[in-house]
């Protein structure tokens, strides 16, 4: 995976997995875990996405 560098000397990745228009809450939690597993770091969400809790379990 590639990184960016930040002013903050962080490095975050360049291509992250996104979490929009998954409402169903075990659908978004196996593809989250599925995509850590294959290397994903960055997880794009938001609480308007209504879905976080899922995100958290599957992290």
């Amino acid at each position: 995976m590639e990184y960016l560098k930040l002013n903050t000397g962080a490095d975050i990745p360049i291509i992250g997995f996104g979490v929009f228009r998954v409402p169903d809450k075990e659908e978004c939690k196996e593809a989250v875990y599925e995509a850590i597993k294959v290397g994903y770091r960055l997880i794009d969400t938001a609480s308007a996405y209504s879905n976080e809790d899922a995100v958290g379990e599957a992290i």
